[in-house]
């Protein structure tokens, strides 16, 4: 059940109109990475974690309805930033595009380039934002990730909140207004905020690597293959041991040979590691067991009710 407080989050101001800046902020708004992907990815996720992980959807449903918090932040600033934009369009009869072309070819060109600047505040939605992104392409489900998959989604979201941080702190260059700033400063912490909460849930869950309840083959996960001759770069990624499984990196220096030699990799034998088919095969059946005696456990057969009111 949702309510809306007329208070925002954060006090958003502008200390001037910025029309231009406006339509750039709009990636925060209906961007792929906006404030509105993240809200709907978190409360979509949410339904599946209400009986089995009754924690992660309380955690997921009290991030979502603070990004939605973050979409009216974004779009209150987005209003501001337009200024009169809205009553100066609403002035048909001072301000009209015919009038303005009366006037010299100098306001003509002036009007046309507006228009095709920032067509979505002049044309489709003057002095309103709209869930586009800043070329106008609407927002799309597409954004939107979730698998029922717990130890996906939270990784997805950490991905989705380092991708927001970065665009904050784009936008951050991208304007000289020391109250915009202040507003995108919170927003863009508020992203390393939620990254390190979906991080710290995920430890939560083990194991948590590979994602998922199958386990990886021993033959094939610690191989790196090297497929782009020239100056062959050395690093932790190929050499050493790899960081979840521990497995020792194998650098496969002629790819073709080894692919002909092993019959496509399938006569290749498990090398720098210590797990075998056999405990992968125990693994895998203890996992399926355990997660979905968890799921099961805790969903009704019948009469289900998804609230118990006091």
């Amino acid at each position: 059940m949702f309510y809306h407080v007329k208070d925002l989050q954060f006090n958003a101001r502008v200390s001037q109109p910025d029309p231009r800046f406006a339509r750039v902020m709009l990636e925060a708004f209906g961007g792929a990475n906006g404030e509105l992907k993240s809200a709907l990815q978190y409360f979509v996720q949410a339904f599946s974690c209400h009986n089995p992980f009754p924690d992660k959807y309380d955690m997921l449903m009290d991030i979502a309805t603070e990004e939605f918090g973050h979409l009216e932040i974004v779009g209150a600033t987005i209003q501001m930033l337009l200024g009169p934009v809205n009553g100066e369009m609403k002035n048909a009869l001072e301000d009209t595009p015919l009038r303005t072309m009366m006037s010299g070819k100098s306001a003509k060109e002036d009007l046309i380039h507006q228009a095709f600047t920032n067509p979505q505040f002049l044309v489709g939605a003057p002095g309103s934002p709209a869930l586009t992104d800043s070329n106008g392409n609407p927002w799309c489900a597409t954004y939107v990730s979730a698998t029922a998959e717990l130890t996906v989604d939270l990784r997805s979201n950490m991905a989705g909140e380092a991708r927001a941080k970065i665009g904050y702190e784009n936008l951050l260059q991208l304007t000289d207004d020391p109250l915009v700033k202040e507003t995108l400063g919170f927003l863009m912490t508020r992203e390393v905020t939620h990254y390190q909460q979906f991080e710290a849930a995920l430890e939560t869950i083990q194991p948590n690597f590979p994602p998922g309840v199958f386990q990886t083959s021993p033959k094939y996960s610690n191989l790196y293959f090297d497929l782009s001759k020239g100056d062959d770069a050395r690093g932790p990624w190929n050499e050493g041991e790899s960081t979840q499984l521990k497995e020792q990196w194998q650098y496969i220096e002629q790819p073709l040979e080894e692919v002909r030699s092993t019959d496509g990799l399938l006569d290749r034998k498990p090398e720098g590691t210590d797990r075998s088919e056999k405990e992968i095969a125990r693994k895998e059946a203890q996992l399926s067991k355990e997660r979905s005696g968890q799921v099961l456990a805790s969903t009704p057969k019948k009469e289900m009710s998804w609230c118990k009111y006091q």
